[in-house]
């Protein structure tokens, strides 16, 4: 998993509450197991109109926001049901971190699982950072997970909390697998043990 430590660019404002993974990535894009190719879908209903055209209107086909690493979106965010393509598409699209007031459960601890900070803000600060995405290229945000700070693009800062655990992986790229990785040592001294006093098994 890549490491997050800081990031500096637009952010895409998305002012729209109880957004669910099935609005993230529709149900007809969860046929593959592969965590790539995801990001042309995402927000897929909301980015192409009916006739499979372009919705210029959709923030995220703008010019100014088609690159977005940082997405600012309204409260409850990833809420329904838990499927973890939601994240694989955002990170594919390239979102590295989604700020709103707060976050379904499940959604929220698999973007830490797929190298995404969720950062849950106050609902002024949310505002305030919606305020300054809609500036587009003129304002952008840095999210700094080492300082657990946002800096915005008129030198304001607003602090974060984060859990420990959750923040030490990130900062070192380590999934589920990565950390049980570390332990790879011990886990082979145990299997010869296991093996020596155990030779039956």
């Amino acid at each position: 998993m890549e490491k997050f430590t800081k990031i500096t660019g637009v952010a895409a404002p998305l002012p729209i509450v109880n957004i669910d993974t099935d609005m993230i990535i529709p149900k007809q894009f969860l046929k593959t197991i592969k965590r790539t190719g995801l990001g042309k879908a995402l927000f897929h209903e909301m980015r192409t109109n009916d006739d499979g055209s372009v919705n210029e209107d959709f923030i995220l086909n703008k010019p100014a926001w088609k690159n977005a690493q940082i997405l600012v979106a309204g409260d409850n965010f990833g809420c329904g049901s838990s499927r973890e393509h939601a994240p694989w598409a955002i990170a594919d699209f390239g979102i590295k971190c989604i700020i709103s007031t707060s976050f379904a459960d499940i959604f929220y601890s698999n973007c830490f699982k797929n190298g995404i900070l969720p950062i849950k803000l106050p609902q002024e600060d949310v505002d305030k950072l919606m305020e300054d995405a809609k500036r587009g290229a003129n304002a952008t945000i840095t999210v700094d997970l080492e300082n657990q700070t946002i800096c915005g693009p008129d030198g304001g800062k607003i602090s974060f909390e984060i859990d420990p655990h959750r923040k030490h992986c990130l900062l070192n790229g380590l999934d589920d697998i990565g950390l049980t990785l570390q332990k790879a040592s011990a886990i082979e001294s145990f299997e010869a043990k296991q093996a020596d006093n155990h030779s039956w098994l």
